[in-house]
């Protein structure tokens, strides 16, 4: 690949942040990159205006540059401050990323103090013999650049392995999880001082204004302090990002080749001359979003992809005429870890020449676990399918088998399989360490989705066969039933020869701890293995392609699944050994550690990227078998992936999906007032669009009647009510007859239950300020916060419904005045009979009303859709006007007639009021989930 940097230099000049890109031996045949400082435009600068740099600590050294993020109106350039080399391919290094900087890019003096300080820890940290940063312990976290008024608010972020070891308590009471120990000052309004927005590149606002003589940097584009609505979260987003780029361990990258491709798929060794981005596979290249500044300003030197998964490599020798049990067992034998980065003359484990068998030969395995960037995110954060056909944990493993040089004499042969969560629409609560699967949305969506996910795969990979894991009696076995059917009924569409499912039940089979027994499944799939083979490449060309993939799953795709990928994987090495001429049943060692340890390796940090934990069995993964402290452990894990479901993962996925791009800034804003995440794979404008279609054709039951709107409105949950706990999303259908009030349930799309409302007994609407909550600024602002209240006389022509999921039906109508005695009146033959009617057990009340507030239209998803360009309060009034035009027409009153109007402006709900009617209880328990989610 042409044009990438090696390393670059990073260093604060008057007008922007300056990036000197250079080759691996410190030359500069790159031009200088300036970041300009408030508006972040990235563009060339002439050499003659790089800073002087008269201090070492003006400037630090990096491998790359992940991307620019902007929140809040203020960006931060991420770069790579320290790597590991984890592998070698063709000779090229692969390396993990360890270590990150954030620098501000808001003013010149924000900067300087963010570069010092990392450049004072870069010098701290010696480099090793290899010339890279050498790698910490388990138990440190490298973050450089994080100003010191942040550090004080934070603390050591403890490595996965660690965390696994830990405590719930400890976990809870002294780190809180992956983000540090408990917020302090949450109750205070001052929790983060103008000191500390300052030191974290955060526009302070003056005492008085700033003039020629008090401004020293180049302000025009920064914008003022009160124009900047930045998210009190913003120290929290980025320490994040130092977790999840830096100290998590888990994004890889190459200044070579493309490792987003498999050799199924696309060579490994591509020698075009073009920049790298553009050659890598979308679905695998992580940090895309972010670097779209540098991308789109054509900095092709400093656009270095990086894919998130898992790369090892081991090396391993094997005999082709192995010695009889009577012959002394050879030094040569000894199987180690490769580690391309030192000399292989120097190696000490390196076997003696003059002692190696004539019939040895030595291998090379490298392991490759790409995660995709489609319905990405953490465990019970995202489950099952979205609508594009993407499942979440969607993992592509390549087990690459190979000479130890890459020599082109030897073939390379290429094993791929994948994981992914069973793709059909489900959900799980994570408030609880076994929770019930629940399916959502109907069987034909259901079915629509299935269809094009395993069509994605066909595509792509050619056969496929399925291997299902989840239990077939308990809780899991509705969700594998329906698994099942949908893929039988694919099937036949298809053709056995394209999708094939084998459904084994993995917690039944191995109970006991008998995870041996995962070699029945071996024994069943073992033709299949064989059939789809492996792709083979010699001389940079593919004499044979693998025909097709194994896709296995469980309910999370880490545990079991890692067990069986494995097993497949070494039944896989066996036989292209076996090919090679190389009995592996016969070799000394059968142990085989370095591959169970390499598969081992995989598992953890495939679970750490999901559930945020090493992965169960991993005891069982790395030695083949299986104890009561195995069980334990796993007990552990269990109880850290709970806790870390219920208070990390939420802000966790926020941020997961901010730095891909699929959610705006103002996702955190949204997360600070519910202290919940959206899928934003989930339209919203499409999912209510088809509540609204189903609605009407569900309870509109007279076909004469013409519809004339609909819309998914906010409702409390009963009439009468202007607030209630829980604030409902709900349909409301307007014809020329009726207003029709839809409460749907939007995880099975159905109507649970309907009121219909005769247009002629409306009396009045009412439009304007309605703010149901002020435990956060989005909620308190009167432009956003709208609504409007129906008024209206009951009649006998109103319709009350409730879906009972039953056949079973009592009547239509509602009589207002009924009493308990009185047999309803005869069912309309249109009308579903899954409704049945509520009858009023009391007199009639001389009016009722309905309450509908507006949802919100700018949300953190609405550049990913097309959302109406209509306010919220352009909304609402539209709603009324054409409620009032219908109620004329049914009323036969003239629309325009001079002051004869139902409408009324006026606050149904005024800031002044709600803040009165907040509770101290509402207070807290909002205080309380701010502690532990925020």
């Amino acid at each position: 690949m042409a044009g990438l940097a090696r390393k670059i230099v990073v260093c604060a000049a008057i007008d922007g942040l300056i990036i000197q890109p250079l080759t691996s031996r410190g030359q500069r045949p790159f031009s200088p990159v300036q970041i300009r400082y408030g508006d972040s435009v990235i563009s060339d600068v002439s050499r003659d205006h790089i800073p002087n740099i008269s201090q070492d600590d003006d400037s630090f050294e990096a491998f790359g540059v992940i991307g620019l993020v902007t929140v809040s109106k203020i960006s931060f350039l991420i770069t790579i401050t320290r790597r590991h080399q984890v592998a070698q391919i063709f000779g090229h290094p692969i390396y993990a990323v360890t270590g990150v900087a954030i620098t501000p890019c808001s003013s010149k003096d924000r900067a300087t103090k963010s570069i010092r300080k990392t450049s004072r820890q870069l010098e701290s940290q010696p480099p090793s013999s290899d010339g890279e940063q050498t790698e910490s312990s388990d138990d440190e976290v490298e973050i450089h650049g994080l100003p010191d008024e942040v550090d004080d608010a934070v603390v050591d972020v403890p490595s996965p392995e660690r965390s696994a070891r830990n405590s719930i308590a400890e976990d809870v009471f002294r780190r809180r999880g992956s983000y540090g120990k408990f917020a302090q000052r949450w109750f205070s309004r001052d929790a983060w001082s103008t000191g500390k927005k300052s030191a974290m590149g955060i526009p302070e606002a003056s005492a008085a204004p700033l003039t020629d003589t008090t401004s020293v940097v180049d302000t025009r584009k920064i914008p003022e302090a009160n124009e900047v609505a930045t998210t009190s979260l913003l120290p929290k987003l980025i320490h994040a990002m130092y977790v999840l780029f830096g100290s998590s361990k888990s994004f890889y990258y190459s200044y070579d080749i493309d490792i987003t491709r498999s050799i199924m798929g696309t060579p490994l060794k591509d020698n075009v001359e073009k920049p790298l981005y553009t050659a890598v596979e979308e679905d695998f290249f992580w940090n895309r979003s972010v670097l779209a500044p540098f991308i789109e300003a054509r900095q092709e030197a400093l656009a270095l992809p990086i894919m998130q998964g898992f790369v090892g490599q081991k090396s391993f020798t094997v005999d082709s005429s192995p010695p009889q049990v009577d012959e002394p067992a050879v030094e040569s034998m000894e199987m180690r870890t490769l580690s391309p980065a030192r000399d292989p003359e120097t190696e000490k484990t390196t076997p003696d020449a003059s002692k190696r068998r004539e019939s040895e030969r030595t291998y090379l395995l490298t392991l490759i676990s790409r995660r995709s960037t489609q319905r990405p995110g953490l465990r019970y954060m995202r489950r099952g399918i979205n609508e594009n056909g993407y499942t979440a944990n969607t993992v592509e493993t390549e087990q690459i088998l190979s000479g130890e040089n890459w020599e082109s004499k030897r073939p390379i042969q290429s094993f791929v399989q994948m994981r992914g969560s069973i793709p059909l629409f489900w959900s799980q609560t994570p408030y609880a360490l076994k929770p019930i699967p629940v399916v959502q949305h109907s069987p034909e969506q259901n079915y629509r989705a299935c269809k094009m996910h395993f069509q994605r795969i066909i595509d792509r990979y050619g056969q496929i066969q399925v291997v299902n894991l989840v239990e077939k009696h308990g809780i899991e076995a509705p969700l594998g039933n329906l698994f099942e059917q949908n893929v039988e009924t694919l099937t036949k569409e298809l053709g056995d020869s394209e999708l094939s499912f084998e459904w084994f039940d993995f917690h039944h089979a191995c109970r006991g701890m008998k995870f041996e027994n995962v070699s029945d499944l071996l024994l069943r799939v073992k033709d299949r293995l064989e059939t789809l083979g492996s792709t083979v490449q010699a001389d940079g060309k593919a004499s044979h392609t693998q025909s097709g993939v194994f896709r296995t799953n469980c309910m999370d795709c880490l545990d079991r699944t890692n067990v069986c990928q494995s097993s497949f994987a070494k039944h896989m090495l066996e036989y292209q050994l076996k090919e090679d001429g190389i009995d592996m049943s016969a070799q000394i060692d059968q142990q085989t550690m370095w591959f169970n340890e390499l598969w081992a390796d995989n598992g953890d940090a495939v679970s750490n990227q999901y559930a945020s934990t090493a992965a169960m069995k991993g005891d069982y993964t790395r030695t083949r078998k299986r104890d009561y402290r195995g069980a334990l452990n796993d007990l552990g894990l269990s109880l850290t992936r709970l806790y870390n479901g219920m208070v990390n993962d939420h802000f966790s996925q926020a941020v997961i999906d901010f730095l891909l791009g699929n959610v705006t800034g103002k996702v955190f804003d949204e997360f600070e007032a519910d202290m919940m995440t959206k899928d934003p794979a989930v339209s919203l404008v499409k999912m209510r669009e088809r509540a609204i279609e189903l609605c009407q054709k569900r309870v509109i039951a007279d076909l004469t009647e013409e519809v004339h709107g609909g819309w998914v409105l906010i409702s409390p949950d009963s009439a009468d009510t202007l607030k209630s706990v829980v604030m409902q999303e709900i349909v409301l259908v307007l014809t020329d007859a009726a207003l029709y009030l839809c409460r749907f349930d939007w995880d099975l799309d159905k109507v649970s239950s309907f009121e219909r409302v005769n247009l002629g007994k409306i009396t009045s609407l009412k439009f304007g300020t309605y703010i149901t909550s002020t435990i956060s600024p989005s909620h308190t602002d009167e432009e956003r916060n709208v609504g409007f209240v129906v008024t209206y006389e009951p009649s006998k022509t109103d319709v009350v419904r409730t879906n009972t999921r039953t056949l079973s039906s009592n009547g239509d109508l509602v009589t207002p005045t009924a009493t308990p005695t009185e047999a309803p009146p005869k069912s309309d033959k249109r009308s579903s009979a899954l409704f049945t009617s509520l009858f009023a057990t009391r007199e009639s009340p001389i009016s009722r009303s309905f309450a509908f507030k507006a949802p919100y239209i700018d949300s953190s998803t609405a550049a990913k859709s097309s959302v109406p360009t209509q306010t919220e309060i352009q909304q609402v009034v539209t709603i009324c006007a054409d409620i009032e035009r219908l109620v004329f027409q049914a009323q036969r009153k003239p629309a325009q007639d001079g002051n004869s109007t139902i409408i009324e402006k006026g606050d149904i709900i005024s800031l002044d009021a709600a803040k009165r009617n907040t509770t101290l209880f509402e207070q807290l328990g909002h205080s309380l989930k701010r502690l532990v989610w925020a």
